[in-house]
């Protein structure tokens, strides 16, 4: 009897075939890297933890261990924190300019139903110098590579974390209302952003360019259309040496593969000054990113220095290239002609020839849906009956019709550019998507409830035992819900019949969406508390929304039938 042995979830074997192909790419892209003055490093698998967290925030979930004396160490999930720390401790002395290339795997112990749990990460690190002339040098190296490993059409995006800096500390506003800013910006989360912009006591004019600046984009007047915006506020932090990094990069020949958007915003706290990300055609997520880190090194007790640099996945990178195969088979774009000609021009050159794909929710968001898309000027024909169809094309879209919670996975990993669905949808999966409208119908709530009248019993049970056992079929969002109050849960994780959990002694509550409260009063079932209100979003996937011009004004069209209702 054979056993079948296979890879760890997330981990994979590498064949002969693609082994070779990895090492003709890593021969070429090392080899630009040394011509231009990179010399190699490596750091070790395993990092203390204290150091990553002194560097700066660590990027997804890392994999932790206690050693033999009791040290927490984490396996690396980024090496320019790490090459960071080398400069810091034992080339502390050494001064001047350094130039660092590598090539190393990390591992993140991220969601695999989006990312793979170990990836082989290249890039570089230059650090002793600052200014335009390195950045750029850094992007531009950055664009080589991406040539250099097979892609032919790729968007590089810019922006430059100085401005939005500048604008938060002249904002006379409590602290968490800026955390809140930035965690917005680092989600891509348009929506919270624009709830975060109207609320009292944030000062109008500040919160009018927070809000405005993320939504600029396109190219070399894009940094102009942000300088008139922030100037007045005396916030133009970052802007000179961004627009001269700019141009350097657009005199060597790199405008048609740049973007400028200001909604780029890492999510490492690290970086100081510009920052950059690679999206490719058909890839559902970014191929890599960099920036400017000037702080980090102090902050791991050297002597402050300039830093930037950028890294890579190359499996991601491979894939890129083999989308930008398959994409040269592709038709002209026949979507709407109002939204061609709105589009502006530096968007229509990166907009795909496909027809943009929606995902479309079944159920009670459809209805609604169909009007918000009809709305915003789109064809929606045969959406109303499709049949047993599960694609619908009309003139330039395709629409894909999913579950609501099946949305963000289809745009999360590209299949579909953009979708509607539900809040809950959106959070309970987690996926790394753009949410850009509040769509403000299909409004629900999540509620715990419990039996009538066990409010006593439930309590001293929780007190006994130091847990309470709640069904539901959104594990996660209750899981943060409790864990926000410090409450330990254990969650039973059902599909249907949620009220029937406390009624048969299986839960003590429940956390279930509801819109009357109709099915909890016939059930004797009393709200308890509130966890969240939803409505429907329109969101986008990372790479479609920064590389295809549709999407964005998809957006500025729902948005403003939105506002006329």
């Amino acid at each position: 009897m054979t056993m079948d042995f296979v890879t760890p979830v997330g981990f994979r074997d590498i064949l002969p075939d693609e082994a070779l192909q990895r090492e003709q790419i890593s021969q070429r892209v090392m080899a630009c890297f040394t011509n231009a003055g990179y010399m190699p490093i490596e750091t070790p698998t395993l990092e203390r933890m204290d150091a990553m967290d002194a560097a700066g925030r660590i990027p997804g979930k890392t994999f932790k261990l206690f050693d033999a004396t009791g040290e927490l160490l984490a396996l690396r999930p980024d090496v320019t924190m790490q090459v960071a720390r080398i400069a810091a401790t034992r080339m502390r002395e050494q001064g001047g300019v350094a130039r660092y290339r590598y090539m190393q795997r990390v591992f993140r112990d991220v969601d695999l139903q989006f990312e793979a749990r170990e990836m082989t990460q290249m890039g570089i690190e230059y650090i002793g110098e600052g200014g335009a002339e390195a950045d750029a040098e850094v992007v531009g190296l950055f664009a080589q590579a991406l040539q250099l490993a097979g892609l032919e059409r790729f968007t590089i995006a810019l922006g430059t974390v100085g401005v939005l800096r500048a604008l938060l500390e002249a904002c006379k506003v409590d602290g968490a209302w800026k955390n809140a800013v930035l965690a917005a910006y680092h989600a891509s989360n348009f929506v919270d952003l624009d709830e975060l912009c109207s609320q009292d006591g944030v000062p109008a004019k500040y919160a009018q360019a927070i809000a405005t600046l993320p939504r600029i984009r396109g190219g070399r007047e894009a940094i102009d259309a942000a300088r008139d915006l922030v100037a007045p506020l005396d916030c133009v932090d970052g802007l000179d040496a961004f627009a001269q990094t700019y141009d350097a990069l657009a005199q060597a020949g790199l405008a048609d593969a740049l973007l400028v958007d200001f909604s780029i915003m890492s999510s490492f706290d690290y970086y100081t000054g510009i920052v950059f990300e690679a999206y490719a055609p058909g890839m559902g997520e970014l191929l890599g990113s960099g920036g400017r880190y000037d702080t980090m090194l102090e902050s791991l007790g050297a002597e402050a220095r300039p830093a930037a640099g950028f890294s890579f996945y190359l499996e991601q990178v491979m894939e890129g290239a083999a989308n930008n195969l398959r994409n040269e088979q592709g038709t002209d774009s026949t979507l709407s002609a109002r939204l061609a000609h709105q589009a502006s021009e530096n968007e229509q050159n990166l907009a795909p020839s496909s027809p943009l794909r929606i995902a479309v929710p079944k159920g009670s968001l459809n209805e609604g849906t169909i009007a918000a898309l009809s709305a915003a000027g789109l064809d929606t024909t045969g959406l109303d009956n499709p049949g047993r169809q599960l694609i619908i094309s009309n003139p330039g879209v395709d629409y894909i019709i999913v579950r609501p919670t099946d949305a963000p996975a289809f745009v999360a990993l590209g299949a579909a550019d953009c979708g509607i669905c539900g809040e809950d949808s959106l959070l309970e999966t987690g996926a790394n998507v753009v949410e850009l409208v509040d769509l403000r119908f299909g409004a629900c709530r999540f509620i715990v409830a419990q039996p009538a009248g066990t409010t006593e019993a439930v309590e001293e049970r929780y007190r006994k035992l130091g847990s309470m056992r709640i069904a539901t079929k959104y594990p996660n969002i209750t899981r943060r819900f409790f864990e926000r109050q410090g409450t330990q849960v254990e969650i039973v994780e059902l599909r249907g019949n949620i009220e029937l959990a406390p009624m048969v002694g299986m839960a003590e509550r429940i956390v279930d969406i509801t819109a009357t409260g109709t099915t909890l009063r016939e059930n004797d079932l009393e709200i308890v508390d509130e966890v969240l209100e939803c409505t429907a979003r329109f969101f986008a996937n990372t790479a479609a929304f920064r590389m295809d011009g549709r999407v964005v004004e998809l957006a500025r069209a729902l948005k403003e039938s939105v506002c006329e209702e």
